[in-house]
């Protein structure tokens, strides 16, 4: 998933958010409905504009509802109260898949050397 820095627009819509996160665009709207701390904007025609904040806000719900099992109530709890914390989780966990993607990358490579 990327990070803050890797998004470059100003705004953007739930379909785009949908596919940064890969989740359903549904689940994005029932979130919403579930979670104070998600507010996107709203432009004159009603739709739903997230910012890049919005956007790492989400990434912390989905770490803690989907990878950690949490349900709804305890992970907006966890969000409000610690929420560097979850923050810095991510981070470390995301670092560590790119590194186990480029040792297995690398472990791919030596076996095709081998053989």
């Amino acid at each position: 998933m990327p990070k803050n820095d890797e998004l470059s627009k100003k705004y953007y819509r739930i379909s785009e958010v949908a596919a940064i996160l890969g989740v359903p665009a549904s689940t994005l709207r029932y979130w919403e409905n579930e979670f104070t701390v998600i507010r996107p904007k709203r432009n004159d025609t009603n739709r739903r504009l997230y910012t890049a904040a919005d956007i790492e806000t989400i990434r912390l719900i989905y770490y803690l509802v989907k990878e950690k099992g949490m349900k709804l109530d305890a992970a907006q709890a966890e969000i409000v109260r610690n929420r560097s914390n979850v923050s810095k989780r991510i981070e470390v966990i995301d670092r560590l898949r790119g590194v186990r993607e480029r040792l297995v990358a690398m472990q791919r490579e030596i076996e095709k050397i081998r053989y």
